[in-house]
């Protein structure tokens, strides 16, 4: 049940082209991070550039991805690989960006998140009881 927030500054994106980011995001979570594509969530958010420095100065383009996965559910290697897969996306859709564009994944406790009322935790309880 992850929730991915990639923000972007500097570049109008058009909505054919943000619901291309929005679906490859939900694949690369569906398919490096084994996470179910129905309950993957993905918000795409244009900030205005002004805002954002990188080393003090100013930029022409900027990214940023969060993605909250519940902890313990992925490996090193698969963190990684969405890392770098993340990256390749945000270059294809934005173009060049800079060096320090981060794709950040946040392991939360299974008992602190959930959807429809119920925790992640008590989903994994109670399969391993049914």
């Amino acid at each position: 049940m992850p929730f991915v927030h990639v923000i972007i500054a500097g570049k109008s994106i058009e909505p054919e082209a943000r619901r291309r980011l929005q679906q490859e995001t939900t694949v690369l979570m569906n398919t490096i991070m084994r996470k179910r594509r129905e309950v993957t969530a993905v918000l795409v958010e244009e900030v205005d550039l002004s805002g954002w420095t990188v080393g003090g100065e100013p930029l022409e383009v900027a990214a940023h991805v969060e993605a909250n996965v519940t902890l313990g559910t992925n490996t090193a290697e698969e963190k990684k690989r969405f890392i770098e897969a993340m990256d390749a996306l945000l270059k294809q859709s934005l173009g060049e960006i800079p060096p320090a564009t981060y794709v950040i994944v946040h392991e939360v406790e299974a008992d602190a998140w959930g959807f429809g009322g119920v925790t992640q935790e008590y989903r994994r309880t109670n399969a391993m009881t049914a």
